[in-house]
């Protein structure tokens, strides 16, 4: 083994180790008007929260159809403009997924439905303000992105997906192909910066990315640019919703900067929990309800609960309990909401009654 040891002007220094060999080797090094991508290993150079389908704390792994436009597994909102077209589970279908991956969102279609030309039906991310920020989309310097995913469908043919901003006036419909049915297929698409329109770069909708399941000609437009229109994927697409039974299945969903894929980057599973749970959360409490006077009467307090992590904004609390329906009412009072924590959560009884229950609660402050 041999080693050369480069010094810059910096004080650092690079070490280039040449393995012992009898035949001749080259290294071909780009001209002076290219550049030599380096993977950051480091970590945080994914964009999208969850691209690796792990976590689920809405439904465990349960199928769920889907019949208003909502979150399924964490952080991918399921869009639709018609209910019980598709179903949204966690490893659907039990296929084994893509080298390095456990998890895959999968999508099965439900009917084999005609869209008219406004109806939409997508997976949607939405990438808060601050992690777009040094991209510098709506300005001359704006950078270009990456977007790369692991695909499988019982289709084939061309799909389509779009990214747009967080208003959903300006839209960049893109297309890739699936050329083996029921096969994992590697796809990268190259997004250049937008120079215009209007990215947020605070706590509200930045950057949304959508892999269409079946869009109308009024959602869908010309691929590979951008464009002012509310767009959710390319014209020509395949339509998911389309065939009866259809799948679609995704995981391994990276948004980086710069144009060039590098290999995914594999998160701890707390680290990936925390950063849903800015989102998202789930927990609970143990309650004791003391003995009520009357009907209709408070029974119970439970006080200062602090979220895990701290939420992009202020929740939306929701609480509920298995005790009996018919001796605890108005499960839900809640006071003093803030990105750390809730104060309260107040029960009242129907009879008099008393008893300890379990309080479940959830916080959302989805974008």
């Amino acid at each position: 083994m041999s080693n050369l040891k480069l010094n810059s002007a910096g004080g650092g220094s690079v070490t280039l180790s040449v393995p012992s060999t009898s035949s001749a080797r080259t290294l071909t090094l780009p001209d002076l008007t290219d550049t030599v991508a380096v993977t950051n290993q480091l970590g945080l150079r994914n964009r999208i929260i969850n691209g690796a389908m792990m976590i689920d704390q809405r439904n465990a792994g349960a199928s769920v159809t889907v019949t208003s436009s909502s979150y399924t597994l964490d952080r991918w909102q399921a869009t639709i403009t018609a209910a019980s077209k598709y179903s949204v589970q966690r490893n659907a279908g039990a296929v084994t997924p893509p080298v390095g991956f456990t998890n895959y969102l999968g999508v099965t279609s439900l009917s084999a439905y005609s869209i008219s030309s406004g109806d939409y039906y997508a997976l949607r991310q939405f990438i808060e303000g601050y992690n777009i920020a040094d991209l510098a989309w709506g300005t001359t310097n704006a950078q270009p992105v990456t977007l790369s995913f692991r695909v499988y469908s019982s289709l084939t043919g061309v799909f389509g997906g779009c990214v747009r901003n967080g208003a959903g006036d300006r839209a960049y419909p893109f297309i890739y192909t699936i050329s083996s049915a029921n096969t994992w297929t590697t796809i990268s698409i190259i997004v250049p910066g937008d120079t215009t329109g209007t990215w947020v770069t605070d706590n509200t909708a930045g950057i949304q990315i959508l892999f269409g399941l079946g869009v109308g000609s009024t959602y869908s437009g010309t691929a590979g640019a951008w464009a002012a229109g509310a767009y959710l994927s390319a014209t020509g697409a395949t339509s998911v919703v389309g065939t009866n039974g259809a799948t679609f299945y995704i995981t391994g969903v990276q948004l980086e900067k710069g144009a060039t894929a590098t290999p995914f980057e594999n998160r701890l599973y707390g680290t990936e929990l925390a950063l849903c749970q800015r989102y998202y959360e789930i927990g609970s409490a143990y309650l004791s309800a003391y003995t009520s006077l009357a009907a209709n009467y408070p029974i119970g307090m439970l006080t200062g609960t602090n979220f895990q992590n701290t939420k992009r904004s202020s929740p939306t609390i929701s609480v509920s309990t298995t005790a009996s329906s018919n001796i605890y009412t108005n499960i839900g009072n809640t006071g003093n909401i803030n990105t750390a924590s809730f104060s309260s959560v107040g029960l009242v009884s129907t009879q008099n009654a008393f008893g300890n229950i379990t309080i479940t609660w959830t916080a959302s402050a989805e974008l």
